[in-house]
């Protein structure tokens, strides 16, 4: 089977075409070097659509981050070590991640914590108080939640240890 042709594009092609895909949607610095480099582009050709891109404000790492974190605490319910890491995996530089953790409201982090442990809860078959615990507990890491908010949560749940876990 043969693949279909790429069609590459000189550098003033491309420019309209990936202005187009930054519109569509908050993109990292990395989405759009990949793009670009699929469009035939070299390295020198990619940094500068992407330093116009930039100047331009159509690429911004921050309001990527920020729009990343916004969309993970609210459609996915991540907690913030998920996010973190995320961001960290798709190159956004350290001042953007923090930037972007400043999206999430307090409240609203804890409330989602408290739905996803007791939708989850729901669904556990583990009959064992404690084993019950703790598989709730490693699926929350999992999201990304920090252990002692975790803990914090089961506790209000009135999820407790059968015997202390000091």
């Amino acid at each position: 089977m043969d693949q279909p042709k790429r069609k590459f594009y000189t550098p003033s092609e491309a420019l309209p075409k990936i202005a187009a895909f930054c519109a569509y949607q908050e993109r990292n610095q990395k989405e759009v070097e990949s793009k670009l480099r699929e469009y035939g582009l070299n390295e020198d050709e990619a940094g500068e659509i992407i330093i116009r891109l930039s100047r331009e404000k159509m690429l911004d790492e921050e309001r990527y981050a920020q729009a990343f974190v916004r969309g993970k605490v609210r459609i996915k319910k991540w907690g913030r070590r998920r996010i973190t890491q995320e961001l960290k995996q798709k190159g956004i530089s350290d001042y953007c991640i923090k930037a972007g953790m400043k999206e999430i409201d307090g409240d609203e982090y804890y409330q989602n914590l408290v739905d996803v442990l007791e939708k989850r809860d729901r669904v556990e078959k583990e009959r064992n108080q404690r084993l019950r615990r703790q598989k709730l507990i490693m699926f929350m890491t999992v999201k990304g939640y920090e252990n002692d908010l975790i803990r914090m949560a089961l506790d209000d749940l009135g999820k407790e240890a059968e015997e202390s876990e000091d």
